[in-house]
């Protein structure tokens, strides 16, 4: 089976330099474009991203790809996404709002961007959550007249909350959830980043636009498909987010208000089976687990569990029963923010569409 020809736009910055990390030497796809802003279209990659002092800029903990390092980045805005069979971008919000429908017009764009999160004809994707909504892409090309679709990822922090939350409404029910992030600094991203004398020796309880972004996020990503639009589940979100000094991922402690009543090993066997059909189809990047329960009482921890599954799984533990809620669990989780969170996650977003014809 041939690769498939792909553009990853915005690939300069720590999400794209995500995207190509996760890219790198993909059976499925060929990095065929990198494009980014006029501040780097022109130079070879590994140039794009050198500092004036001559320090690279390449902020993964894995090697940038020698593939990668030699490829001329080209101009975002000049880009013909007709060359190309998908597109990934990595793009601040106004400007993906102008150049991701004009690439969609042409083919797929899978996005970490939040500028098309909220629409009525997007759905808004995590692997393995909600295949149901797939649908949903062919009414959006159809009411836009593009060859394309615009399928964006979720903001980071709703990733673990609503992989949690997926199964426990399927099975039971989910009245009312109450979370607080505790979130790594690599969210924040590079520019203009957290300062560090903000954050070492802190906890910054607020990040602006997060609390809304995950309480809308989640609902939609958990609703039904009713008439050619989504209708979100019906059940509240109160979230808390805050800055806290560690690297990566984030870690949240959610409160549930179940459905019905249930025994704790009711709602761990809900986690150790979601996920199995979606992960023995065997993606380049899959994990084996979508959820991984820990029963040691001091887990998950992010130094410990970001990287299980390379990122991928969303690592739950310290279940207890709630006495506050009606029907209520409380636990906690650590969701890994620049892998399934992010450029990765939405890689494998892309593989299964692959295989179910959305894209190629």
């Amino acid at each position: 089976m041939s690769r498939l020809r792909v553009a990853v736009v915005g690939a300069t910055g720590l999400a794209g330099q995500q995207f190509l990390t996760a890219l790198a030497d993909h059976p499925r796809f060929d990095v065929a474009v990198l494009a980014a802003s006029s501040r780097s279209a022109g130079k070879r990659y590994e140039d794009a991203i050198r500092a004036a002092s001559g320090a690279s800029q390449w902020f993964c903990t894995e090697p940038l790809a020698p593939e990668f390092a030699q490829k001329t980045v080209e101009l975002a805005d000049d880009l013909d996404a007709s060359s190309v069979d998908l597109v990934f971008t990595a793009l601040e919000s106004d400007v993906a709002r102008t150049l991701e429908a004009r690439y969609a017009e042409h083919v797929p764009v899978l996005s970490t961007a939040s500028a098309y999160r909220y629409e009525q004809d997007v759905p808004v994707l995590i692997p393995g959550v909600n295949p149901h909504q797939l649908p949903l892409l062919r009414v959006q090309q159809q009411k836009r007249g593009w060859k394309g679709f615009i399928a964006p990822n979720p903001n980071c922090t709703t990733v673990g909350l609503a992989m949690s939350l997926a199964p426990l409404y399927e099975r039971f029910g989910v009245e009312s959830v109450i979370m607080t992030s505790m979130q790594g600094v690599s969210g924040a991203g590079r520019s203009p980043g957290v300062i560090a004398l903000d954050i070492i020796d802190n906890v910054v309880p607020y990040i602006a636009a997060e609390e809304d972004k995950v309480e809308a996020e989640t609902t939609k990503i958990l609703g039904r498909l009713v008439d050619e639009r989504l209708e979100p589940a019906p059940f509240r979100v109160s979230a808390t987010c805050t800055r806290v000094p560690v690297l990566e991922s984030h870690t949240e402690s959610v409160t549930v208000g179940l459905g019905r009543a249930v025994s704790l090993d009711e709602v761990r066997a809900a986690w150790d089976e979601w996920g199995r059909e979606f992960v023995s189809l065997g993606h380049a990047t899959s994990p084996r687990r979508l959820i991984t329960y820990l029963d040691d009482p001091y887990r998950p921890q992010p130094r410990l569990d970001r990287l299980a599954e390379d990122g991928m799984t969303t690592s739950i533990g310290r279940l207890r029963a709630d006495s506050v809620l009606e029907h209520g669990i409380k636990y906690v989780l650590v969701s890994h923010n620049t892998k399934m969170g992010a450029a990765k996650g939405v890689v494998l977003m892309a593989e299964e569409l692959v295989r179910l014809g959305y894209i190629g």
